[in-house]
């Protein structure tokens, strides 16, 4: 596995190595000795798989407040999306910055979010499929967002959201 760093402290992008031959592929997803190498920490207490069928499909942005905020390990395994994390910590030097990527099932790369930050994506295949490792058991009490179009966070996503979830719409701005 290789971890590179982005412009923003404490989110990496995680790269798998990709094993090929006649019987097809094989690669490693997780490795809590690999995160460890690198300083970051994903005591994983959930799995989730979401499965987007209409390219354009938006969730997010999504945290869930202390003390039961969470680590993220996001990939896409089926399909193509955009994956952003906005920087919420209130101390950090890149506040309100946003950083995004594609994930797909061919670049087999994950985004790892640490806590403090909003998640979200939006879908640019149809049948797009989303794993997510998270470090918390989920809380309804802690379930936090910000609007997916905040000015203030100014996200430039790819393609205009076709599909957005009620709850998602009615996330406030900052």
């Amino acid at each position: 596995m290789k971890f590179r760093k982005t412009i923003l402290k404490g989110l990496w992008v995680v790269e798998s190595e990709v094993f090929q031959d006649y019987r097809g592929s094989f690669l490693k997803t997780f490795s809590k000795c690999d995160f460890e190498l690198n300083g970051l920490s994903l005591n994983t207490a959930n799995c989730y798989l979401t499965h987007n069928p209409v390219c354009g499909t938006l969730r997010g942005m999504h945290y869930q407040a202390e003390p039961y905020a969470e680590d993220k390990l996001v990939r896409c395994v089926s399909g193509r999306i955009f994956d952003v994390a906005v920087d919420l910590r209130e101390k950090s030097e890149t506040r309100y910055q946003w950083f995004g990527l594609e994930l797909s099932g061919e670049n087999h790369q994950a985004l790892y979010i640490p806590k403090g930050f909003a998640h979200g994506f939006v879908s640019l295949t149809d049948n797009a499929m989303v794993q997510y490792q998270i470090s918390n058991d989920y809380e309804p009490k802690a379930e936090r967002g910000v609007s997916w179009d905040d000015p203030k966070i100014g996200i430039k996503w790819p393609i205009e959201p076709k599909i957005i979830s009620e709850k998602d719409k009615s996330h406030p701005l900052l």
